[in-house]
């Protein structure tokens, strides 16, 4: 009896540690734009991407900046006090989106422009990504709204 059940947990080991190969290797054959990663505006300007990565960009729509063209072609740009990018966007904005605002947006840097495909604003007064409060405060420019405690 003890010979089987030490074959048995020997079959059992042997089994997760090919389960554990198995989705290692698919991770590593996924294509690249399966991750996407957050970059604030300072990391871009310093390290500009590749055209063809897919990221996501996130920091405050600066004050004056936001430029609604033709049809629902809008572009702006995005801060995080380190540096700006512009930003171009052809949809529908999100209703709480607004200058002075956080924002978070998915899409490719081309040519100095973060070219968007989906854009996504704050949920309420307080709310930011934690992404970019992190990137805030590492430019020591974050600033709690109404000195309360931002949730996110």
């Amino acid at each position: 009896m003890k010979g089987l059940k030490k074959k048995r947990r020997v079959q059992i080991m042997a089994l997760s540690g090919v389960c554990v190969a198995a989705v290692l290797a698919l991770l590593a054959f996924l294509p690249d734009e399966s991750f996407q990663f957050f970059r604030a505006p300072s990391e871009i300007a310093a390290d500009p991407p590749r055209e063809t990565e897919l990221f996501r960009i996130g920091g405050l729509v600066e004050n004056g900046s936001l430029n609604r063209g033709q049809g629902m072609q809008v572009s702006f740009n995005v801060t995080d006090g380190g540096a700006s990018i512009p930003v171009v966007y052809s949809g529908i904005l999100p209703d709480l989106f607004e200058e002075g605002q956080g924002m978070v947006g998915q899409g490719r840097y081309v040519n100095g422009t973060f070219e968007a495909i989906e854009i996504l604003a704050k949920h309420d007064e307080t709310y930011m990504p934690k992404e970019v409060i992190d990137a805030l405060k590492a430019q020591g420019t974050y600033e709690a709204p109404d000195a309360a405690v931002a949730t996110n």
